[in-house]
């Protein structure tokens, strides 16, 4: 197996008592798009927090490239760019004016602003103010903010909500190509299965704060050729024991 670029061990996150994560083991390889399916209050954003060190873990560890989400949180925010929804930015700038002050905060030069620009599919509103954006625009100078400082992976939260189908199939093929031209490792999270086949090496299923099922897609589209999707929406609901 190659390495592992992201790895919680019996991780756990508790609020007021209620376990919101629940025992997770989560593996994601180097240069793989992993794909995290749940519902709505599935834990699924909390554990994005656990990983980049947003929230501290009630008990177990969780790493990404090596580094504890504790101790390195400055050096994984660094090494990783994230989309947390809903983002946010300061709306009265421009997304080229936001980028940058991103890189600023991250003690970074310009990396590149508008390739990056063109990348996300905003060639032309560099200089428009953030607040006059669609809400599908929205989702573009976020993504834009998560990749101007070249990481090395990506964690997004939830990345199509308000997109396009325009927008989301631009979305794959960038995701596709930064992890097998770039080696770029991306773990994202999503309630759609539309979206397996078309971008992701790897599944995880979580159900109330616990990963039900991790596995790659191509085992999963040989043994279920054709019922993939009934069958995730049976590990949605809770009807697939843990592994």
């Amino acid at each position: 197996m190659r390495e592992l670029a992201i790895a919680t061990d019996t991780l756990a996150k508790a609020y007021s008592g209620r376990e919101v994560v629940k025992g997770c083991q989560l593996s994601v390889r180097r240069g793989q798009v992993y794909l995290l399916l749940g519902k709505n209050g599935a834990g699924k954003t909390t554990l994005f927090k656990l990983l980049l060190g947003l929230c501290r873990p009630t008990t177990g560890t969780a790493a990404i490239l090596g580094m504890d989400s504790v101790k390195d949180r400055t050096n994984i925010l660094r090494q990783t760019g994230h989309l947390l929804a809903p983002p946010v930015f300061y709306e009265h700038l421009s997304a080229r004016a936001n980028l940058m002050i991103h890189l600023t905060y991250m003690d970074l030069g310009d990396q590149g602003v508008e390739p990056v620009l063109r990348q996300v599919g905003l060639p032309e509103v560099g200089e428009q103010p953030v607040d006059t954006f669609s809400l599908g625009m929205r989702g573009r100078p976020a993504l834009a903010r998560a990749l101007v400082h070249r990481p090395q992976v990506l964690l997004l939260d939830e990345p199509t909500v308000g997109l396009d189908p325009v927008a989301i199939r631009e979305l794959w093929i960038l995701l596709r190509r930064l992890a097998d031209q770039e080696g770029v490792t991306v773990l994202l999270s999503s309630h759609m299965l539309s979206e397996i086949r078309q971008v992701a090496d790897r599944i995880g299923v979580m159900v109330q704060g616990r990963l039900l099922l991790q596995e790659d897609t191509s085992t999963l589209c040989r043994d279920h050729p054709q019922d993939l999707e009934e069958m995730l929406l049976g590990a949605l609901e809770g009807g697939i024991p843990c592994e």
